[in-house]
């Protein structure tokens, strides 16, 4: 982000370096991509998603059998969020936290995702990558498709703009 000041000091504007990035908000992870995961636990992601996570960020449990990519900034956002919480509610997001692991990209564009989470996801060596929003999300493809096609037909979107008000 580039902050333009005044000489005297005053804040005229920000103009993010990122085109795809929101000025309220943080940037939104959009796209639905395949890649695979190497006998090692590495995982390609794809350059759009480097370009909206980061060249790193924070890989955690979903509620839901993926995993969850934050980027920085919006990893930032939860934790102002968990430390507002009172100590039972902290407890609670316990795992979200304890099982968080900060993963960087290597020169080819790849992260290590840790052992533990991959068994969480059940991710063995077709990954799905999809853009969530505010996190890019890791699915086995298998279990990705069968979500996938129960929530993209047009009975569910219609319902989901009614429920929402959207």
């Amino acid at each position: 982000m580039i902050i333009i000041e005044t000489l005297g000091g005053e804040l005229w504007g920000k103009v993010l370096n990122n085109p795809t990035s929101c000025w309220e908000g943080g940037q939104k992870v959009t796209g639905i991509f395949q890649h695979s995961c190497d006998v090692k636990g590495r995982l390609f992601i794809p350059a759009r998603l480097r370009d909206e996570l980061g060249s790193a960020f924070f890989v955690t449990l979903s509620m839901e059998n993926c995993l969850s990519a934050y980027s920085d900034e919006n990893w930032t956002k939860f934790e102002e969020k968990f430390d507002a919480m009172s100590r039972e509610n902290k407890n609670k997001m316990r795992p979200l936290f304890s099982h968080a692991a900060r993963c960087e990209l290597d020169g080819q564009g790849r992260i290590l995702l840790p052992q533990a989470l991959r068994d969480f996801a059940g991710l063995k060596k077709n990954v799905t990558v999809v853009g969530a929003g505010d996190c890019a999300q890791f699915w086995d493809s298998e279990t990705w498709a069968d979500t996938d096609a129960g929530e993209t037909t047009a009975e569910n979107i219609a319902a989901v703009f009614r429920e929402l008000d959207f």
